[in-house]
């Protein structure tokens, strides 16, 4: 399948002019911000910028049609926030064809209304499902310890536990047992700031 996608990249003819492509790729990911369900489709656009061929400018025209025909969607922040912080966090195990990285995603909510999310591919290829889960308990534990200091900033202090929610019991186990040690040798020191936080 790998094969066939490179193939696929390597047999489409390149813009004439890639200027428009990465116009109109820059003004997607300005629209990230309001419209999160275009944040995926727009990071996969936006690893053409270099070379553009017209299949990328075939996908970019085809969110823009998603965008045409979903005018009433998007996030309503509610006025009657508790100011309690809940994230939830998830990973795809070598989900990219091409690198065999994996994806980090999360979502962070402040009381009922969205605040923060992400999906990007991670720095380095997880050996597991389970690191690549903890790797995106990492991400979205840095992500909560900048929120609450924004939130501060703005004057508005949380003196509450944040809520974290991950789906792998390993990814738990390892981020609650620090004995957990022979199976995860290999994780970056960066990740176990998990524990600390």
């Amino acid at each position: 399948m790998e094969e066939n996608h490179k193939l696929a990249l390597a047999k489409g003819s390149t813009l004439d002019d890639p200027s428009q492509y990465r116009r109109l790729v820059g003004h997607l990911i300005y629209l990230t911000i309001t419209i999160p369900e275009l944040c995926y489709a727009v990071h996969i656009l936006s690893q053409f910028m270099q070379a553009p061929k017209k299949e990328h400018m075939d996908a970019a025209h085809r969110v823009l049609r998603y965008i045409k025909g979903t005018p009433s969607c998007g996030i309503m922040l509610g006025t009657d926030c508790d100011l309690q912080i809940r994230a939830y966090c998830n990973a795809d195990w070598g989900a990219c064809p091409l690198t065999r990285r994996s994806l980090t995603d999360y979502l962070v909510m402040l009381g009922g209304s969205p605040i923060s999310w992400k999906t990007k591919k991670q720095t380095t290829v997880s050996r597991s499902s389970a690191e690549a889960e903890y790797r995106s308990m990492a991400a979205t534990t840095s992500e909560l310890i900048w929120l609450k200091a924004l939130l501060a900033s703005l004057g508005v202090f949380h003196d509450s536990a944040m809520h974290l929610s991950c789906d792998s019991q390993a990814a738990l186990h390892i981020a609650g047992n620090p004995v957990f040690q022979e199976r995860t040798k290999h994780s970056e020191l960066g990740c176990h700031f998990v524990r600390e936080s």
